[in-house]
């Protein structure tokens, strides 16, 4: 049996909790992913986890034994890509992990363009608005747009995104236009679901506002924001990639345009600076280079900017 892949199988059930978790992930079955971990139990000599009925835990060798395993994997991983980008070529599992209306957005048609420079390369996209976990998950890189990040993240800034109001010019001559601030309290706000409280921050040079709003809508999804928005439901405040096409085409305009909402900071993190397999250093750098152009992203400041 191949004991690094036996290293990576139990590296992961670790990570993952169980075996049928596991087996999921390498397409096989709870059978062969205990077979594989009873292995390298023998190798070792030594029992790595507890099994029941319920739950799999590592023993205290097991939890010290993990450590050491992932190292062995992140180093002959990055030995790997070394050798694979002298060669130029690049290949296996990339897992991306990307907020629901961003990635089926923007980066559906980025991975597309990606795969197609690099054939040897499999993408599997999980598209989700919470924060995952990268190692317990299995994640390799994943967009972060907006909140805060977690304190020991490792990734690269991106973009800045603008964010301001916008409504259908329909919705606009049936309320009328809000020419200062304050008038937004007599107009109805489609607002994402999620977002806490019923207010809405404007700036404008060194001036802030907070003003309340009325809110007849609320939705989960920013794509379902941008279509009840062209239907005339409502002021709603856009990153600009959401509704950049609408806006040119007229189908949406901006209100009270001196003033904006606070930028959203766009990330691509990944689960650690060392060791990264090159097909992850690739489209690190293909993602970077691509929101340096791609409409209502701005790039101020240095190519790369990690953290």
């Amino acid at each position: 049996m191949d004991t690094l892949h036996a290293l990576r199988v139990f590296v992961r059930t670790l990570e993952l909790g169980s075996m049928s978790a596991a087996a999921r992930e390498f397409g096989t079955t709870q059978p062969t992913v205990s077979k594989s971990l009873a292995h390298l139990e023998r190798q070792l000599r030594a029992r790595l986890v507890e099994r029941s009925t319920r739950a799999l835990a590592p023993t205290e060798q097991g939890q010290r034994f993990y450590a050491d395993a992932k190292r062995v994997i992140e180093q002959f991983d990055a030995a790997v890509g070394s050798v694979q980008g002298m060669t130029g070529q690049a290949a296996g599992l990339l897992r991306i992990n990307a907020p629901v209306a961003l990635g089926q957005f923007r980066i559906n048609a980025m991975v597309q363009q990606f795969m197609a420079d690099h054939p040897a390369i499999d993408v599997e996209l999980i598209l989700n608005d919470r924060f995952v976990d990268l190692v317990e998950e299995g994640v390799d890189v994943a967009f972060r747009l907006g909140g805060t990040l977690p304190p020991d993240a490792v990734g690269r800034h991106l973009a800045t995104v603008p964010r301001f109001l916008v409504a259908a010019p329909a919705y606009l001559a049936r309320r009328g236009v809000p020419a200062v601030p304050d008038d937004l309290s007599g107009h109805d706000f489609v607002r994402f679901a999620w977002t806490p409280g019923t207010t809405v921050e404007l700036f404008r040079g060194d001036e802030e506002v907070r003003l309340p709003t009325a809110s007849r809508f609320r939705v989960n999804n920013a794509l379902a924001i941008r279509e009840a928005l062209v239907l005339g439901s409502g002021i709603g405040v856009c990153p600009a990639w959401l509704v950049r096409d609408l806006l040119d085409a007229g189908e949406l305009v901006r209100v009270l345009k001196a003033w904006s909402a606070r930028a959203q900071d766009l990330y691509l993190l990944y689960p650690s600076r060392q060791f990264l397999p090159l097909r992850t250093r690739l489209f690190i750098d293909f993602a970077a280079g691509q929101f340096e152009a791609l409409a209502g992203f701005d790039r101020p400041g240095r190519a790369q900017d990690e953290r």
